[in-house]
């Protein structure tokens, strides 16, 4: 099997929104999106007095990661969840609150880099694209069983791909004949149904498509729609929300709930905030930050990274 290698995006960055924090004893970081660890190890050797939790879907990650935190002792504690379950997680562990919370969305090295989990297009591979790869639908689930119009709308709205129409009608096509199975002869069929013009603009043809499938598979939109609000919900005062994403519907997820968190009730027309009625959140970023040229040259994935953070000013309803 091939082995992951991971390089953590804006890491200095991330670390340095999230110290202030979690610098108090016993301050606690959920780390949603754990992956190999690497954001996580970066907080436990730079913030002494954190903890981690880490959560992931994928039981591969966890234990890679597991094993990398393990000189950290009980500092870091692994679990096995989608990470829209933070509320769960921190009452199955006895906790009321967290200090931290970071998100850094979509694929990982640990998906990207193992051959076989059929998430790269460099590769011929299975399609499985499944984060937790014990429960759920494929991604052949989806090519051989989606009809065309559901097709369309995955491609398009996932993807953004221009030709999401022609490459559904092909694959609806192409299954009659034998149903898909692998990697290899999706990305065939790509380069045959998009115009050579196109191919030569926009990167690889078949990032969109291969996106558009993961995202379907692993529900991420609508996992995120949940998870975002609950993660607001589960910082005390000082506590802060960090989130790394890389494709335009998450980072407006994101951003709308950021928008809606640090927005006052107080009517627009009244000329001052009356005390006790200022938002409870304010933003830490203002706008998206984005990664610098250097890293993009050092890093390539960080080159769509969008970096969005919040902070809980006082509690819900304070007076």
């Amino acid at each position: 099997m091939s082995s992951p290698s991971h390089v953590p995006v804006l890491l200095d960055r991330v670390v340095s929104l999230l110290a202030p924090a979690l610098e108090r004893d016993g301050a606690v970081l959920v780390d949603c999106t754990l992956g190999l660890g690497g954001h996580s190890e970066a907080v436990l050797a730079r913030i002494a007095a954190a903890r981690v939790v880490g959560i992931d879907r994928d039981p591969a990650a966890l234990e890679l990661a597991s094993a990398r935190l393990a000189p950290y002792g009980d500092r870091f504690t692994g679990v096995h969840a989608v990470y829209d379950e933070i509320p769960s997680v921190l009452r199955d562990l006895g906790m009321s609150h967290a200090d931290g919370v970071l998100f850094d969305l979509g694929v990982s090295s640990m998906q990207l880099d193992v051959r076989e989990r059929g998430f790269a297009y460099a590769e011929d591979a299975p399609l499985d694209m499944r984060m937790d790869g014990t429960t759920g639908p494929t991604a052949a689930d989806v090519l051989n069983t989606y009809d065309a119009a559901d097709l369309t709308r995955v491609l398009r709205e996932y993807g953004e791909e221009k030709f999401a129409r022609k490459i559904a009608a092909a694959i609806v096509r192409e299954r009659e004949k034998e149903p898909f199975a692998r990697s290899g002869r999706l990305v065939e069929l790509l380069y045959a149904e998009i115009p050579a013009p196109a191919r030569r603009t926009g990167g690889h043809p078949a990032k969109r498509t291969f996106q558009a499938l993961r995202m379907e598979v692993n529900d991420e939109l609508a996992v995120l729609r949940r998870a975002i609000p609950a993660a607001i919900d589960a910082i005390g005062v000082g506590g802060r929300v960090v989130v790394e994403s890389y494709h335009s519907l998450e980072d407006r997820l994101v951003k709308q709930a950021f928008t809606a968190a640090t927005r006052s009730d107080v009517p627009e027309d009244l000329p001052f905030v009356p005390a006790g009625s200022e938002p409870a959140l304010r933003l830490v970023t203002r706008g998206a930050e984005k990664a610098s040229p250097e890293e993009i040259d050092e890093n390539p994935r960080a080159a769509s990274v969008r970096l969005r953070a919040i902070e809980r000013v006082r509690e819900r309803g304070a007076a």
